[in-house]
């Protein structure tokens, strides 16, 4: 890959909020100064594009410096980190970016609007195909998702899981997640995932695993079918929806990925909320757990 196109690359993710880079990696705002966050590296300051962490001396601009700061990786790994986790396709040749408009700038260009994967049937069965023999999911486990309209595949045959709210179900956005051969993970454009959630289970159970993922998910409720499992669609240690569970007496666990940003993130969560619970899966991750124990 040659400099033109890295460079299309890093400006296409150089305008992601710092907001958006830090709760896809588990920190948490600080609740009396919102400029402050609770990070893996310690406490940050953010004002804008800059950041700042005092402890260390360290800061810089823009959301690839951020990434290299919190993860300890270089530029590439960065960018590539940012565009697998917030859903930013790395422009193709010849397309224009900001910086190839004179960082030109509107606000007609953020895509506020929900904009929900087409549907297409054709694909279905590979996405099927994937989840259950890739992904070890029951296919008894997947079609009343498939019935409901809450997992479905796209013309590019990402499995495609539907976040919704209220007892309408509204959709509020959507992971993506690919089947080929290449490990892809995303948001539809326009998801506000702090609004709803994917999620599977009995409506009558009164405990609740919270998830990194969709994919996740399900394999938590694959193994422990009394429990209704919940993605939080990345590490995210305050989701604005958790109030309102525990505030309806549900039994709440967090389930993160038994590494390190996910068991930063669950002791996080369980400071700020003292009634959370830490399940730990047995493996990396839940699917992992499902699939190993097969």
């Amino acid at each position: 890959m040659n400099f033109d196109e890295w460079r299309r690359r890093a400006d296409a993710v150089r305008t992601v909020p710092l907001e958006a880079v830090l709760l896809a990696r588990g920190a948490v705002r600080d609740r009396r100064d919102r400029h402050k966050w609770h990070t893996e590296q310690g406490p940050l300051s953010v004002t804008g594009p800059k950041f700042t962490n005092w402890h260390r001396g360290q800061g810089g601009g823009g959301a690839i410096d951020l990434v290299m700061h919190l993860a300890g990786v270089d530029f590439r790994t960065a960018l590539v980190w940012l565009e697998q986790h917030l859903a930013i396709s790395p422009p193709a040749s010849g397309q224009s970016t900001a910086h190839d408009r004179g960082n030109e700038s509107t606000a007609a260009e953020k895509p506020d609007a929900l904009r929900l994967p087409i549907p297409d049937a054709r694909l279905l069965g590979h996405v099927l195909q994937y989840l259950t023999q890739c992904r070890g999911l029951a296919a008894s486990l997947i079609q009343p998702l498939v019935h409901s309209g809450k997992l479905y595949a796209d013309s590019r045959a990402n499995a495609v899981f539907l976040l919704v709210a209220g007892k309408a179900q509204r959709p509020v956005g959507a992971e993506l997640r690919g089947t080929g051969p290449r490990t892809w993970r995303g948001m539809a454009l326009g998801t506000r995932k702090d609004l709803g959630y994917f999620w599977i289970g009995v409506p009558g159970s009164r405990e609740i695993v919270l998830c990194e993922s969709a994919i996740d998910a399900m394999s938590c409720h694959q193994m422990e079918p009394r429990r209704i499992c919940i993605s939080t669609s990345g590490v995210r240690a305050d989701p604005p929806w958790l109030d309102g569970l525990l505030a309806r007496d549900y039994a709440v666990f967090c389930g993160f990925d038994a590494d390190g940003p996910g068991d930063t993130a669950a002791a996080s969560m369980m400071a700020l909320h003292s009634a959370v619970r830490r399940l730990r899966p047995t493996a990396h991750d839940w699917n992992d757990a499902l699939t190993s124990s097969r």
